[in-house]
């Protein structure tokens, strides 16, 4: 693993990434090489990575292929395999329009939840088809200490628990997972979402990201907290056939998340590119000794 190995460094509303390119898949991203790569302090450092392949490399987006050339293979912070990152798509398409892959317009990118549709707009922002929300059945609490809240089990091709609370201190360091019951609700683990209220369709959030900790944002969270808020507010486009829109305005920044009448939800927000240069084949090596 002598040969250098090219990377670059982006964010979507502070939610960080080490983004390595391997169009055919030709390198072993060991959960022990993500972690050492996502180490803040030995490492690049970064919420998680964006491993760039194309599709049909890939074994487990091959079937996706014909509707989108390139897949988002993407690590938590601790090495282990997620199935969908909201702000990692938007800073995965920013990755493809800097390599100079695709231009402004329409796209499509292959992720572990399906195919999604992605729009970069002339005015630098890009907008994420993030799907459908599953709001599966049952009662689930969060607790931090000795403070609980009932939360609502949100699934956006991955696992949220989104808690309303009247003060966002409440949700303590967030180091460690805030423990969330049934624990049968989330057999691969849960991203905790905590929700306070702004104003009118808009809202403030912190969370827990499985694998990674709190982060500065959470793409999908954010998608999932403004359905939880939306239901809360007895709004459903689904019934009324009108869209709704929240501002969820995370520590990183602000998103706007749009949920239409078909169940479409779509995220629109920043993405930047702060850097590239290679890493050192021997210290990655080193690092997994």
């Amino acid at each position: 693993m002598s040969t250098a190995i090219p990377f670059l460094k982006g964010h979507g509303t502070e939610n960080d990434f080490v983004i390595v390119p391997d169009p055919e898949n030709a390198l072993d991203l060991s959960p022990a090489a993500v972690a050492a790569l996502c180490d803040r302090r030995a490492g690049i450092g970064g919420d998680g990575v964006l491993h760039v392949v194309r599709s049909a490399a890939h074994p487990e987006a091959r079937t996706m292929a014909a509707e989108a050339e390139w897949f988002m293979d993407y690590r938590n912070g601790d090495g282990s395999v997620a199935e969908m990152c909201g702000n990692g798509v938007r800073v995965f398409a920013r990755y493809l329009q800097h390599a100079g892959h695709v231009g402004e317009g329409d796209l499509a990118i292959a992720t572990r939840a399906g195919v999604k549709t992605v729009h970069i707009a002339k005015d630098g922002d890009i907008t994420v088809g993030m799907g459908r929300a599953r709001l599966p059945e049952g009662e689930v609490t969060v607790s931090v200490g000795a403070h609980s809240w009932p939360a609502r089990n949100v699934n956006m091709g991955n696992p949220h628990a989104v808690a309303f609370v009247d003060d966002l201190a409440r949700a303590g360091t967030l180091y460690s997972p805030p423990p969330v019951s049934p624990a049968s609700a989330y057999p691969d683990g849960v991203n905790v979402e905590f929700v306070v209220d702004r104003g009118p369709r808009h809202v403030a959030m912190r969370v827990h990201e499985r694998g990674s900790g709190e982060t500065r944002s959470c793409g999908t969270g954010a998608c999932a907290v403004a359905v939880a808020t939306a239901r809360r507010d007895g709004a459903d486009p689904a019934v009324t056939g009108t869209p709704v829109t929240y501002t969820v305005d995370l520590p990183g920044g602000r998103l706007t998340i749009t949920e239409r009448p078909d169940g479409e939800i779509e995220m629109t927000g920043p993405a930047v590119i702060v850097a590239e240069g290679e890493i050192d084949g021997d210290w990655l090596e080193s690092a997994l000794r």
